[in-house]
Parts: C-alpha cells; structure tokens; sequence
C-alpha cells in the first residue's frame, strides 16, 4: 500500500512541475494553470494520506469513498469545461467586434482615399 502512496504522490509532484514548465514556457496560460497546479496538489495530497478520502467519505455519508473521488473528479472537469466554454465564448465575441471595427475602419479608409484625389483637382 505505501508503494501505491509514493506512486501516486510522485504523480500528483509530477504533474504539478509538468504544468509549472509549460507555465514557465508560456505554452499554458497562468491562470489555466493554476487550476491545474491545485489538482496536482489535491492529487498529491490524496495520494500521500488515502485515508483523508475515506474519511471525508465517512463524513459526507458515502458508503464506498472511491464513488466518492470519481464523484469529484467528475464535477471538477465539468466545471472546467463550463469555464473553458465561457472563455471561449467571450474570445470569440471579441473576435467578432475586432472583424466588425476592422470592417468600418477598412470602409472610411476607402472612402477617404476615395475622395482625396477629387479634392486635389480642384487645387
């Protein structure tokens, strides 16, 4: 059983200096990746005293506390998926402005070239 603690703590480390490199590289946004250091830590954390699970279990009322950890396991991918969706809802709404402003202000440009040569006839 302590073989399957170290394992799984040496797991949670890992993971946590995985996403602290791809931080650092500036292949995944920091606030991303703070989401994804603390489940690493909370990895590490169930994986070094399993009987913190058991015993929240107990407290919670479930009668087989590994339902219990796919119960949370499950509950925080889905609101990281809420979130992930949410932020890319509101880039893709900043996109969709950035097009319409772009849009207007290639249209004046065009007009504006379109009247200087007429102004520069009549000088």
């Amino acid at each position: 059983m302590a073989s399957l603690q170290f394992t799984t703590a040496l797991m949670g480390i890992g993971l946590a200096a995985l996403i602290l490199y791809l931080i650092r590289r500036d292949h995944l946004y920091v606030m991303h990746g703070l989401f994804w250091v603390a489940v690493a830590a909370a990895a590490a954390v169930l994986g070094a005293s399993p009987g913190l699970i058991d015993w929240l279990a107990l407290r919670l009322g479930v009668a087989y506390p590994p339902a219990l950890l796919l119960l949370l396991a499950c509950v925080v991918l889905l609101i990281k998926a809420l979130h992930s969706d949410m932020v890319n809802t509101r880039i893709e709404r900043d996109v969709r402005r950035l097009n319409q402003r772009l849009a207007m202000l290639e249209a004046d440009l065009a007009h504006k070239s379109a009247e200087r040569p007429h102004d520069q006839d009549l000088l």
